[in-house]
């Protein structure tokens, strides 16, 4: 029997098959801090057909692929494992074509969202997705982990925003559906079966983006609240009166450790961070005010002002090291948010007395991030998982909102999804993937 390795570089040559010491030369490891070893080879094909050629000799040999984007993943979704390979399309990058009059854009699934954004921006459109590692993360990532973000809330997330994709499934088959109408009830929406997969139905090589108009400038303002029913209050008065492109929301802890002290009179209950498209901003602040949800509030003069907003809602100005924190990614009805993490943090402090606990996020859609230090009990995340997930699942929320379930949360996956839908996915599963070598492990 021939060797596969072999094979592989005979196919792809010596720059898109690494081996040996060659394989770690480069980051092959996600963000989150989950298990890996390094694999057998780095796959690196430049183009479909050798996308194609290099599943079809491990589909033949059972090789298991750990598919890669920009490994900013935080579930463990990208991981590699020492008896596979791991195949990266950072080679198979590029705007192909940007159609104005359909308002959409062919991309290669290794192209940098960034990339992809400046390039619907030089041609007079917005590229709706957003999220903020758009420096580092990839088309084909993002489309495999129905990737959300801080515009969910205007723009939809990825889902919303792929018309159509082309795919390699585990035996090489090729799925090229790349088209460029809204509207195409044309059976199975295997586009939307792919989308969300993490990699373990199909290999995403090209998609088609939908673009949108350039907005109108916006507005951005810092807002300071009394308590969470205010929070509430106040997005749904955005609702009715501005166009809501954001709405993130602070817990106090968050909002200090974020950098925030100094920008209101003292730390607020919760800030408020709002962005709009076009004007009403201000209107809406007076009527905030006027009505007593809003106890200050700080108005964007300058791009500059408005960066600053944001770098604290982004943890960019933290007074303390972010890593070896515990991660957690919930959705939840918005208006349990409050309760979640007030119940949340009491059980972990019963957990550690000298627990820490940072909670935020997208409330406009329903999103709610922590970050949670266990400084007495640092290996306890599986009783920290526990501790959120009863309490997301009992509160009929979502174990992730946007990050995917990867390896961190599979075992967690019956709080969001009953026996039977489980059932489904891996009898979907085994018929695209028949062998289970892409992703082997992850998801299910």
């Amino acid at each position: 029997m021939t060797d596969p390795i072999r094979e592989l570089e005979d196919v792809l040559g010596p720059q898109g098959c690494l081996t040996g010491s060659r394989v770690t030369e480069t980051r092959i490891w996600d963000a989150s801090g989950a298990p890996w070893q390094p694999p057998l080879a780095l796959l690196r094909p430049a183009s479909v057909a050798e996308v194609s050629a290099a599943l079809a000799i491990c589909h033949r040999h059972g090789l298991p692929v750990v598919p890669q984007g920009g490994l900013t993943g935080l579930a463990g979704g990208a991981m590699p494992c020492a008896e596979g390979v791991a195949l990266s399309l950072s080679r198979f990058a590029g705007v192909e074509e940007i159609d104005a009059d359909a308002g959409v854009m062919v991309v290669r699934a290794g192209t940098v969202l960034a990339t992809a954004q400046k390039a619907a921006g030089d041609a007079g459109f917005l590229l709706p997705i957003d999220l903020g590692a758009r420096g580092s993360c990839q088309i084909g990532g993002i489309v495999s982990t129905n990737a959300g973000g801080v515009r969910v809330i205007r723009q939809g997330t990825t889902r919303d925003n792929v018309l159509g994709l082309e795919a390699v499934l585990a035996d090489g088959k090729v799925l090229s559906h790349l088209m460029r109408v809204m509207k195409d009830n044309t059976g199975y929406d295997l586009r939307n079966l792919i989308i969300g997969s993490e990699g373990t139905l199909a290999v995403v090589t090209r998609a088609v983006l939908r673009l949108r108009p350039l907005p109108p400038a916006s507005e951005t303002a810092l807002c300071a609240l009394a308590d969470y029913a205010a929070v509430l209050r106040l997005l749904a008065m955005a609702r009715g009166r501005v166009v809501l492109s954001a709405f993130e929301a602070m817990w106090r802890d968050h909002f200090i450790m974020s950098g925030g002290l100094g920008m209101f009179s003292g730390p607020p209950s919760f800030a408020v961070l709002i962005e709009v498209e076009g004007p009403g901003l201000e209107t809406l602040l007076e009527t905030a005010f006027e009505a007593g949800l809003i106890t200050d509030a700080l108005v964007a003069r300058s791009d500059a002002d408005a960066r600053r907003f944001w770098d604290v809602r982004a943890s960019e100005r933290a007074t303390r090291s972010l890593k070896g924190l515990h991660n957690l990614d919930v959705s939840l009805p918005v208006a349990r948010m409050d309760e979640f993490a007030t119940a949340c943090a009491r059980a972990v402090r019963r957990l550690d007395p000298g627990a820490e606990c940072y909670f935020f996020g997208h409330i406009g859609d329903s999103n709610l991030h922590a970050m949670i230090d266990l400084p007495n009990h640092g290996n306890a995340g599986d009783r920290l998982d526990r501790i959120a997930y009863d309490l997301v699942q009992a509160m009929g929320g979502s174990i992730s909102a946007e990050h995917g379930i990867g390896t961190l949360k599979r075992s967690w996956l019956n709080h969001s999804r009953s026996a039977d839908e489980i059932a489904a996915m891996r009898a979907i599963k085994s018929a695209l993937d028949p062998k289970g070598i892409l992703n082997a492990g992850k998801v299910i």
